[in-house]
């Protein structure tokens, strides 16, 4: 997902217009608009503005880790549970 996409979906979840989002960062109307519709590649600051805008950090993950980042980010995979007992304990607890 590029990250206009990404901007543009978090823009839908935060439930925020374009117009609130040139207004908080500063950034022109038809500029943030031309920027969303992909009609000009955006600058790193500009990219900083929106995602703070947007109480967000924009980040580069290496390939061998996106899949992995996309689990965590869709909710799925949000790592072990620590709560639960482990295989040793179980097998301890057993053997009691």
């Amino acid at each position: 997902m590029s990250y206009i996409d990404q901007i543009k979906a978090l823009l839908s979840r935060r439930g925020m217009s374009v117009t609130e989002l040139g207004e908080l960062t500063g950034i022109a109307r038809p500029n943030l608009s031309a920027t969303l519709a992909g009609r000009h590649d955006p600058r790193s600051n500009t990219l900083d503005a929106l995602a703070a805008g947007l109480d967000a950090q924009w980040v580069l993950v290496p390939k061998e880790h996106l899949a992995a980042v996309r689990q965590v980010l869709a909710g799925k995979g949000t790592g072990p549970d620590h709560q639960a007992p482990s295989a040793a304990e179980m097998f301890l607890k057993g053997r009691r």
